[in-house]
């Protein structure tokens, strides 16, 4: 089973991920954290297979996030991608320059998503 940390502060977002990776044909456990800081503390206790990253939160960004968890010996090997609203290709360039392993841009598309999740988990 691939665990899936996904850090969004909204929750409708949130839901809609779940929803996605629930109903596809692979076997997901889904991690969610509401904010940055509550997301690093998950990822360093769960240890999940992946962490997508929302960039756009009130507490911390997820390039600031993206960064601290990419310093942090444990996480060596977990692949972060952004999944953000933020599509310019400057955004792009900038979750690449943080350490973001991916780039996923929102509105996600459903049929793809769990596909995408795994090839980053594959690699």
């Amino acid at each position: 089973m691939t665990r899936v940390l996904y850090i969004e502060d909204n929750s409708d977002n949130r839901l809609l991920v779940r929803r996605v990776l629930m109903a596809s044909d692979f076997e997901f456990e889904i991690l969610e954290a509401d904010s940055a800081i509550s997301g690093i503390a998950m990822a360093r206790a769960k240890q999940p297979d992946i962490i997508l990253m929302d960039i756009s939160m009130p507490d911390m960004d997820g390039l600031t996030a993206t960064r601290n968890l990419k310093q942090m010996p444990e996480m060596t090997g977990i692949p972060i991608v952004a999944l953000t609203a933020n599509a310019m290709e400057k955004d792009e360039i900038q979750a690449r320059e943080a350490g973001c392993d991916g780039f996923i841009r929102k509105p996600i598309d459903i049929d793809k998503l769990p596909n995408d999740i795994m090839g980053y988990v594959r690699r």
